[in-house]
């Protein structure tokens, strides 16, 4: 569908990429990854035409439509939410007009044998089938829905676009892009500016997306569920994988242990030759080898290795002095912004030790609660802070708040102390600052850089309670690790306002969900609140639909149709348990019937098994294993749809 065929990138005497050849076919879901600077975003633009390749090409079909979502835009407000929306629609309105005037020659023909008739009717199919495709005459109704699947209110549709942030913004183009319905949908990390809920309704939205998808992300947990394929961009090429996002780390463990055996014995080759050389470069006797070792060292294809793993790095957060037993405790406490209410008579109690998620749709008061702790807004009720509490706080705004003039050396050095000061340039490495990196002035930094180097100098002072507010937005896969697994060893108080379930998951212990203008607490997993959470909604979606006949006449035509994408939704969810329930099933039966026949091979000793047989059977139970547990749980999934 579309293709790169030995397409090399060059910027100046720079080489980004060299002869990488890959296709994306129709309906096929892609993740595209690789560190910081890898080349991934250069791979949307060649596709889109804003860049071109140095060599190679770029393959796309005649009339292809692609969607891309950039990750940074200018924006025009000049409409409102639904005008800006309904922009999405401009080519239906074209076809329509299209089919309009093709029906009105067709009418007036005669010649229905004729090439020319036929090209007419082969014409108005084509455009026919286009305008039902991307939304026909439903159209205020896919508006409807996507717009709030992105988290938007009915009473946002009418409010000017100029009113809301630039995250709101990207979900406005976002709305556009889906709706529109594209061949292939490029997204250049769609989940920045997402809430959990929105970026599950979007998972669904791909699943089910005729289209193909090219997407990169830092969100794992997205990547395992919309993918399942992973091309990583690394030292200049594209090496693909016909798996998932979880499955490709795992692979590429495997072939990062090839790489770096090859290169070593390359190594030792390189070393046995040189020293040769070097020995009898001067003797007569041996001046034939000499060159022969000669020519074949320039001939040689050097073996590049990749950068160390950022899981080998490992940075702790200094000792936590001790704190009060309880940390911060909210009483009946409201927070307004004008006629807004925010907050209403909300109480929270966090105790020390404890490991906390601050989760809800943006805007439901998350920020404004965390700034609330810090002393930065006032509030109406009680607000207490614990005796001896040490606070912390990165903020989403943090990176302003570093001064331009230092270097990212200095700015940490500034504030290194003790045991920390020689693991300054082992906490700037974890966040991806190298070697003359950590010479730039904060003031040419991208908003990222100065992102992670706010985050790094968290790292350096002794907090009892850290308050970290969305803390992976401009973090790689790598550096998010980094910063888990120093966080699962702090032993202070931590509280975390995210959307990255991958990031939460096993960090956290207890969930403050924060909706219609009150905190509720949940104890547990973040997968096992969200499951839960799901779970609860289609039951609700449920009852609704069953008690929708009483007052069936009652209801405006907006409910009917909320309450029939609600149904969909729920019917949807119900058949995609459905469809896992049977591939555990037949996985299931593949895998005994694969143990039985290596038990059988094993009890013979006239056969002779390749490899290793007995690794080979433990990893099939291990298998098999894994798919009796996801069979079993979807099974519960559904039977709490009944």
């Amino acid at each position: 569908m579309i293709s790169l065929n030995q397409v090399c990138v060059r910027f100046g005497d720079e080489e980004l990429f060299k002869d990488i050849s890959f296709l994306v076919n129709a309906r096929e879901r892609v993740g595209l990854v690789g560190k910081n600077g890898a080349g991934k975003t250069t791979i949307l633009r060649l596709f889109t035409g804003e860049m071109n390749p140095s060599v190679g090409q770029v393959g796309l079909p005649k009339g292809i439509q692609l969607g891309y979502l950039p990750q940074h835009m200018i924006f025009s407000d000049t409409t409102s939410v639904i005008e800006e929306t309904r922009e999405a629609f401009r080519e239906l309105l074209d076809l329509e007009r299209e089919i309009a005037e093709i029906t009105d020659q067709i009418s007036s023909r005669t010649d229905y044998e004729s090439k020319e008739y036929h090209k007419l009717i082969d014409s108005l199919t084509d455009k026919t089938d286009r305008h039902q495709l991307i939304g026909g005459s439903n159209q205020d109704a896919l508006i409807e829905q996507t717009l709030m699947g992105l988290g938007f209110s009915r009473s946002d549709f009418s409010r000017p676009t100029g009113e809301f942030s630039g995250g709101w913004r990207m979900r406005i183009e976002l709305a556009k892009i889906l709706l529109q319905r594209p061949d292939a949908l490029l997204l250049d990390e769609p989940t920045n500016h997402l809430d959990i809920e929105s970026i599950q309704w979007l998972e669904d939205y791909l699943l089910d997306y005729p289209g193909a998808v090219l997407l990169i992300s830092h969100d794992l947990t997205f990547l395992d569920r919309v993918t399942q394929r992973t091309i990583e961009l690394s030292l200049g090429q594209a090496f693909d994988y016909k798996v998932p996002y979880s499955r490709f780390l795992e692979l590429r463990a495997e072939r990062k242990e090839q790489q770096l055996a090859a290169y070593q014995n390359q190594q030792k080759l390189i070393a046995d030759n040189e020293r040769f050389i070097e020995r009898f470069r001067y003797k007569n006797t041996k001046a034939i080898q000499v060159q022969s070792r000669i020519k074949m060292l320039d001939r040689l294809e050097r073996i590049e290795i990749d950068e160390i793993d950022g899981s080998s790095i490992h940075i702790k957060f200094p000792p936590a002095p001790r704190s009060g037993t309880i940390v911060v405790e909210a009483d009946e406490l409201s927070k307004s912004f004008g006629s807004l209410d925010v907050l209403k008579r909300a109480g929270i109690i966090i105790e020390r030790g404890e490991k906390i998620a601050f989760i809800g749709k943006n805007g439901e008061g998350k920020t404004t609660f965390s700034r609330i702790i810090m002393g930065e807004l006032d509030y109406m009720g009680g607000l207490k802070v614990g005796h001896n509490v040490i606070i912390g706080y990165y903020a989403q705004n943090q990176a302003d708040l570093l001064d331009p003039k230092l270097s990212v050396l200095e700015t940490i050095d500034r504030v290194a102390v003790g045991d920390m000061r020689p693991k300054m340039r082992d906490i700037l490495g974890a966040f991806l600052f190298s070697g003359e990196d950590v010479d730039k002035k904060v003031s040419v930094l991208s908003g990222g850089e100065k992102s992670r180097l706010a985050l790094a100098l968290m790292l350096l002072e002794p907090y009892n309670l850290l308050l970290l507010d969305e803390p992976t937005n401009h973090l790689d896969l790598r550096s998010k690790q980094v910063l888990k697994d120093a966080l699962l060893r702090y032993d202070g108080t931590l509280i975390v306002v995210s959307h990255d379930r991958d990031f939460l998951d096993g960090l956290t212990d207890k969930i403050f969900e924060f909706k219609g203008k009150k905190i509720k607490e949940h104890t547990g997993n973040i997968f096992d609140f969200l499951r839960k959470k799901k779970f609860d909604n289609l039951k609700e979606i449920e009852r609704k639909d069953q008690s929708s006949g009483k007052k069936a006449f009652q209801n405006t035509q907006s409910d009917n149709k909320q309450r029939y994408l609600e149904q969909k939704e729920f019917n949807r969810g119900k058949r995609k348990l459905e469809s896992q329930i049977k591939r555990s099933e037949d996985r299931i039966s593949h895998l005994e019937s694969s143990l039985a026949e290596l038990e059988k091979q094993l009890a013979d000793p006239d056969i002779i098994v390749e490899g290793d047989p007995f690794h080979k059977f433990g990893q099939l139970q291990k298998e098999l294993e894994i798919e009796m547990e996801a069979w079993s749980k979807a099974n519960e999934e559904k039977d709490l749809l009944k």
